[in-house]
């Protein structure tokens, strides 16, 4: 089950205090048994290769680096990784980059990696999708998030949290709750607490779909009406009412339900057979 228990429990030995950076989101995390039961979480073996994005002061980073084949630390913030590069020299196997990681040529990357994170709040969204973008690349990813985010992420459908983030992550993932963290645990103290997430990707989408494309664009529509019903809701993305009704009939869905309550499947469905009614009234066959 997940916990809330772990406390702070002192500075990394090492760390050289700064001045945290509030346009960057900068919460540092402080005393090694979070580290360490993130670590284990991400199951680092020395074949892997480890992406770390926000290193920060290196809570993680050079845990990392005594057990993974190699580590890539991406660290936006220049005083950061001048401090970072200081410490690194024990470690060949440590690479301490200076980049963005929503702008990082992760394709660069030669081998399959698994990703650590300590995500700051405010790109936190950005960068899941950036990294389901690379699922390809990616054996697994370790990320902490504001808790709020966590359970939008992990979300079930007929649930407030459930929306278009709980569907773009498991579509293409499998996100578990690994355990919860204190704010306590961090410097200076944020307003939320975190959670942290095991994601792996799927080998194949959760969902057999025609067309991705028409898919996610019923998803994102409808979401955009999330308080309607679906039938209004996607009434007002575009499509004709009578297209709708006969679309929701043929999927086996109530029009009355919100989009926050249909599953993945029923997307699918309603995907695919508005995909199939559109190709019939082209065809000039009854659906």
């Amino acid at each position: 089950m997940p916990d809330d228990s772990e406390k702070t429990e002192g500075t990394e030995k090492g760390e050289r205090p700064g001045r945290p950076k509030k346009h960057l989101g900068q919460h540092f995390l402080q005393g090694g048994g979070i580290a360490s039961k993130i670590i284990r979480t991400a199951d680092i073996g020395k074949d892997d290769a480890i992406v770390e994005i926000g290193p920060g002061r290196g809570a993680l980073t050079f845990q990392m680096a005594e057990l993974a084949g190699s580590v890539i630390a991406i660290e936006i913030d220049h005083d950061i990784v001048e401090s970072l590069k200081e410490r690194a020299a024990p470690y060949p196997n440590l690479t301490i980059v200076e980049a963005d990681a929503l702008q990082f040529p992760y394709y660069k990357i030669e081998t399959r990696f698994k990703v650590v994170a300590n995500l700051p709040y405010y790109i936190s969204t950005p960068i899941l999708f950036r990294l389901i973008e690379l699922r390809g690349m990616v054996v697994s990813m370790t990320v902490m998030l504001q808790k709020e985010v966590a359970k939008r992420v992990v979300a079930s459908p007929d649930s407030k949290d459930y929306g278009m983030l709980s569907i773009a992550v498991q579509f293409y993932a499998i996100p578990t709750i690994a355990f919860n963290v204190s704010r306590k645990s961090f410097y200076p103290v944020p307003e939320v607490d975190s959670t942290v997430l095991k994601i792996i990707p799927r080998e194949k989408v959760a969902v057999d779909v025609r067309n991705e494309g028409l898919f996610w664009g019923l998803i994102k529509s409808a979401f955009y009406y999330r308080r309607k019903m679906l039938f209004n809701s996607l009434s007002l993305s575009g499509y004709k009412k009578e297209t709708i009704k006969s679309v929701l009939e043929r999927s086996g869905i109530a029009p009355n339900k919100r989009p926050e309550d249909v599953s993945m499947e029923e997307w699918g469905k309603i995907a695919d057979n508005l995909m199939e009614f559109m190709a019939s009234q082209q065809r000039g066959m009854k659906f």
